[in-house]
């Protein structure tokens, strides 16, 4: 059966991951993001409001 024959994709394959691991992933985490998220001040407002539901 020769789609069980891993001789030349498994090859393909490695090369293919280790070229994404190391050349590629690194070169894409290094880019900083343009829309960084802002530290707030957390409100310690703990009081929910109930949702006026019109069948109650």
């Amino acid at each position: 059966m020769p789609q069980l024959n891993p001789n030349p994709w498994l090859f393909i394959m490695i090369l293919s991951w280790l070229t994404f691991s190391l050349i590629i992933q690194p070169k894409l985490l290094s880019f900083t993001p343009t829309n960084t998220p802002s530290e707030k001040a957390s409100m310690n407002n703990t009081k929910t409001l109930s949702w006026p539901w019109p069948w109650t």
